[in-house]
């Protein structure tokens, strides 16, 4: 059973690399949200991924301890995407790059999406929504693969940065103007660095 652990930080302005900020330092301790299973699905629902009636019915029919295997083959996607990250950071991709790519398209081989006629939220209007189908335990990894795909295929890798704090292990893309964010967060490594700046100048 997982401990009781801190909301998920959600700082990163990309799905994808708030899934490699699942497990961080952003003070002196690491934490790892996804470090079992009921973590796994603690994140997936504070990060949207999955709609919370489909993991009411997934925790409904999984057997004991599948939840466990998936978390630790989510750690194990984290850590492999989190490598490629961080080869590539500060570049843009290249097609040279596709080949490192191999294992993300196979989990996106495993998906079961398609689409459905809904009725809109306001009014009689229809439209089109895709939903997936949610097989088993596993099937949750698959909008973790999706998010990653999107940002391999969105994002331009020369804007994803590491925060500049001392202990902080967060990354994050930098969508803001002249692509000057440093921080993970202003007001967690951002005042920190305020402070210590304070200190140093008083103490010359």
């Amino acid at each position: 059973m997982a401990t009781s652990r801190a909301p998920a930080v959600f700082v990163a302005d990309a799905p994808a690399l708030d899934f490699l900020n699942s497990i961080a330092t952003p003070t002196s301790t690491p934490i790892d949200w996804i470090d079992d299973g009921e973590g796994l699905l603690a994140w997936l629902d504070q990060a949207h991924l999955v709609p919370p009636q489909e993991i009411k019915r997934l925790r409904a029919r999984a057997m004991p301890g599948e939840f466990d295997t998936v978390a630790a083959q989510a750690r194990a996607l984290r850590e492999w995407f989190r490598s490629f990250v961080r080869e590539r950071m500060g570049r843009s991709l290249v097609a040279a790059d596709l080949g490192a790519l191999a294992p993300l398209n196979r989990l996106l081989g495993r998906d079961e999406v398609f689409s459905q006629i809904v009725a809109h939220a306001q009014g009689d209007a229809m439209r089109l929504q895709p939903t997936r189908r949610w097989r088993s335990p596993e099937s949750l990894l698959l909008p973790i693969g999706e998010a990653l795909a999107r940002l391999v295929c969105e994002e331009d890798f020369a804007n994803i940065k590491a925060c500049e704090g001392h202990y902080c292990t967060l990354l994050f893309a930098d969508h803001t103007r002249g692509r000057a964010r440093k921080w993970c967060s202003m007001g967690i490594c951002g005042n920190r660095a305020k402070q210590a700046a304070h200190r140093h100048r008083h103490t010359q």
